[in-house]
């Protein structure tokens, strides 16, 4: 066999060999272990993953993008196929100049869906030679989102089962809950 196969659409041959990389992007304002669980499950379908902080000018995040890039560097690092990165261009570019050929999205919940479908839409649009694919977070993390665990974590609830160690003690030092545990 040649490496090669023949795609249907176009009938050339691509390259079975070539890496498969994909960008996760979000704002991971702080990152949760349902983000981890799509790394984690995403590693076992591309190559390699970019994990890349989207710097979005229309939110006001709690966390800078700089403490961001290292609550994911930290949670990450036992994952070597995976890059920390961040990104303030289109996502299909920026997907594009790093090689990729994937976006993967994780979806909690059908309100998720609306969104995200619309959003693989036009990023469809923009490069048609970008995929879209989304992976459910399992189950034991439908329920969490960044939003849920900073209110949570403001008013002294104990999230450190639902962030990586990391976030817990930043979430902890950030909101002023007590000296944070060695």
């Amino acid at each position: 066999m040649n490496g090669l196969i023949s795609s249907p659409r176009t009938g050339k041959g691509q390259d079975m060999d070539a890496e498969r990389i994909a960008v996760y992007p979000g704002t991971f304002d702080p990152v949760t272990n349902g983000h981890c669980d799509i790394i984690n499950r995403g590693l076992k379908i591309f190559d390699r993953l970019i994990v890349a902080v989207a710097v979005n000018g229309s939110k006001t995040p709690l966390f800078s993008v700089e403490e961001r890039l290292y609550m994911l560097t930290e949670s990450l690092k036992e994952m070597p196929n995976v890059k920390v990165d961040s990104f303030n261009t289109l996502l299909v570019d920026y997907a594009a100049a790093r090689g990729a050929q994937t976006i993967l999205r994780g979806l909690r919940a059908v309100s998720d869906f609306e969104y995200e479908f619309q959003m693989a839409l036009m990023n469809r649009k923009l490069n048609k030679n970008i995929q879209t694919v989304f992976l459910m977070t399992g189950m034991r993390w439908i329920f969490i989102s960044s939003s849920i665990i900073k209110e949570a974590s403001q008013f002294g609830g104990d999230t450190q089962k639902l962030v990586p160690p990391v976030v817990y003690e930043k979430l902890k030092e950030r909101f002023g809950h007590g000296p944070v545990a060695s």
